[in-house]
């Protein structure tokens, strides 16, 4: 979209919410053209209470609003509007995911799943040029009830999209084309891979080579590989890299246009404040829509709570997947593990110590961290160089030494830190601080050893929580996260100019929001299931992780990437009841949530469970996991027809007396058949 107008420097860049539901939301007969003129006429009224100024934004769809310039007193003037729900300044927040540090492929090895669905993805757009996003045959069904386009732009025609890709739109005027790198594309082109790897791990085609310099190492596809993708460019490169972000005025007009357009799950991989702002309201309006909505928790550990904290979005946290290790051979005695993404080794081989081996017109200390040009090829040719981690990006040392024609690197920890398998110039091992102390030890009693570089695969340690990955307020309405998923070194595409290799590593919540919202594709193509009922889905079928410290930062637990998921039971939700959460109509603890938490001072808390299989069944309940409370489940087991529901209560009563901490466990409810649901709880102070 073209930049509005330069604003007067007095102006910022307000948004505003109104009372009351977008056309998503409403109940009625009204045909939806005539309520959005109804709503545009509420809007217009306030806007002339200000000199009635243009605005850069309408939405009418996920809410009803707008984003405007405004001064400081015209905005206090809007506020004070009885109609007037929200007003908060334009504001620019940051993916929820970095480069590295690597594992394994994102996909589930699913070859078919999605079929009919559309994933919306809310990010930096995407490079429709790889394989992942083509219109391959067996995508399956077609979406039905999908009404989006494919917005023209810089280096993108109106037909870029296809069968895969069935939709593309850009949004830059709240983050402001004057502050856009001046290489960024405006339009739906991603620029830089962000939005590429989150669609890859959603939604990309199964099936596809990863050839990465030269070597074919392995077969990719998405969580959900036949489902359709519409992208929304909402977030933009700057200059400086520390501008980079996505603006709240165009993250909401992107969910609002999503909406409107009909995707049926939709991903953001951004974070933000834990708080029930503009782009939490406008999340409801496509909850209303019935629309899976999956958000990112946020990468900053336990400095803040998780993100997204509205009961009607599935928040993700983040568990370690799995690992690409290899090994340092020393001589023919003893190995060194560490990560190595290459599927060829290399050597016998002499080793080099890159400080030793400075080019004449370099440093020893550049040559330490083998910054590029600062190896002596006379010395390297040939050689495995031992590389010290900083300074420079760990793939740039391997194509210092490539440069100087070595055969392979060994990436050596100085410190603590993590040990990273990257897509390497030449074969490399990733090593830790101690076994880097032991290969230094090894070479001073062996100084014309020589050395192999040797690939052992993928290991699958036991899951646990990203150290990075928030936890939830205690205090909070709704507990958060609902889930967390694999969000460590997930492999996907990225634009050629991002990484010459096609492919790239990427980590954090945004990468487990990805792998989530693909999980709810396959359920919601499977089974036809609404938004409610796929959320609960996704939590009660959950995993546990291991060593998670409370249900406040696992949530229910790992989502499982299967379509043949069986609940048994769900905690659906009508999609109005949100708003009547939200405006304090209904009571908190009525809100049909998959998960229940309860203030120390209540004694009973209910929920209703509904089944969702073909035939009648018995479901028996179980309480488990408190340490200092005695739960009760009540009643203790009910016989459900298909379809049927039943109500139970919770029972809390306390261990002694005084005041407790915190106290977490589980509610279970499994049937005749083997299935489980399972939901958190927490009982706070």
């Amino acid at each position: 979209m073209s930049a509005s107008a330069a604003p007067a420097a007095d102006t910022a860049l307000y948004l505003v919410t109104l009372d009351g539901a977008g056309t998503s939301g409403h109940l009625g007969i009204v045909p939806r053209t005539l309520r959005q003129l109804r709503l545009q006429h509420q809007q217009d009224l306030v806007l002339a209470e200000v000199g009635s100024p243009a605005p850069v934004y309408r939405w009418t769809t996920a809410l009803n609003g707008f984003a405007v310039r405004l001064t400081r007193g015209q905005a206090a003037t809007v506020a004070a509007d009885p109609h007037v729900a929200l007003v908060e300044k334009n504001a620019v927040r940051r993916l929820a995911g970095t480069t590295g540090p690597s594992g394994g492929f994102a996909g589930s090895g699913h070859r078919h799943g999605g079929a009919g669905t559309v994933v919306g993805v809310v990010d930096t757009g995407i490079w429709p040029d790889n394989p992942l996003f083509a219109a391959v045959p067996r995508l399956g069904r077609t979406p039905h009830g999908f009404r989006g386009a494919c917005q023209a732009g810089e280096g993108w025609d109106a037909d870029r999209c296809n069968r895969k890709l069935v939709g593309a739109r850009w949004f830059v005027d709240g983050f402001g084309v004057d502050r856009v790198r001046a290489s960024s594309s405006l339009s739906p082109r991603d620029d830089e891979g962000h939005g590429s790897q989150m669609a890859s791990i959603a939604a990309g085609n199964a099936g596809v080579s990863v050839l990465v310099h030269g070597h074919r190492l392995g077969s990719y596809g998405g969580l959900a590989p036949q489902a359709r993708l519409a992208v929304y460019k909402a977030c933009w490169t700057a200059p400086d890299p520390a501008d980079d972000g996505c603006a709240t005025a165009d993250l909401v007009t992107a969910i609002d246009r999503a909406t409107r357009d009909g995707v049926d799950v939709l991903n953001l991989s951004v974070g933000g404040p834990a708080s029930f702002d503009t782009v939490e309201r406008a999340l409801l309006g496509a909850a209303e829509a019935d629309i899976v909505v999956v958000a990112a928790a946020g990468n900053h550990g336990d400095r803040s709570f998780a993100a997204h904290p509205s009961p009607w979005v599935t928040t993700v946290g983040s568990t370690t997947g799995v690992v690409r290790r290899g090994r340092v051979v020393l001589g023919s005695g003893p190995s060194l593990t560490g990560a190595m993404a290459s599927t060829r080794g290399t050597g016998p081989a002499r080793v080099v110590v890159g400080a030793r081996v400075a080019a004449p017109d370099a440093t020893r200390d550049q040559a330490r961290v083998c910054t590029p040009g600062s190896l002596d090829a006379a010395r390297v040719r040939g050689a495995i160089v031992l590389c010290e981690r900083g300074s420079i990006g760990r793939v740039d040392k391997s194509a210092a030494v490539a440069g100087a024609d070595g055969v392979g690197m060994v990436l050596a920890n100085t410190g603590p830190g993590s040990v990273d398998a990257d897509f390497h110039s030449v074969p490399s091992v990733h090593l830790d601080k101690h076994a880097a102390t032991r290969l230094r030890h090894w070479l001073a009693g062996h100084p014309h050893g020589h050395i192999s570089l040797r690939p052992l695969g993928v290991g699958h340690p036991p899951a646990r929580l990203s150290r990075w990955s928030p936890g939830g307020d205690p205090t909070a309405a709704a507990l958060k996260p609902d889930v967390v998923a694999p969000g460590v070194g997930l492999l996907g595409a990225v634009p050629p100019a991002v990484r010459d290799t096609r492919w790239d590593f990427v980590s954090g919540t945004s990468a487990a929001t990805a792998y989530t919202s693909g999980t709810a594709a396959l359920l919601r193509s499977r089974h036809g299931w609404s938004a409610s009922v796929v959320r609960s889905v996704l939590a009660t079928t959950a995993a546990p992780v291991t060593g998670a410290p409370s249900v406040l930062r696992g949530g229910a637990g790992r989502v499982r990437s299967t379509p043949q998921a069986r609940p048994g039971v769900v905690y659906a939700v009508d999609p109005h009841d949100y708003r009547d959460w939200l405006d304090g109509s209904m009571r908190a603890g009525r809100l049909n949530t998959p998960s229940l938490l309860i203030d120390d001072d209540q004694s009973t808390a209910t929920r209703t469970i509904t089944n969702v299989g073909r035939r009648a069944l018995y479901f028996s309940s179980s309480a488990s996991g408190f340490t200092r409370h005695a739960v009760e489940v009540r009643p203790a087991a009910v016989r459900l027809a298909p379809g049927e529901s039943a109500r139970f209560t919770v029972r809390v009563e306390h261990h002694g007396t005084g005041v407790h901490p915190l106290d977490d466990g589980w509610v279970s409810w499994r049937g005749g058949n083997g299935s489980e649901a399972r939901i958190p709880v927490l009982i706070s102070r």
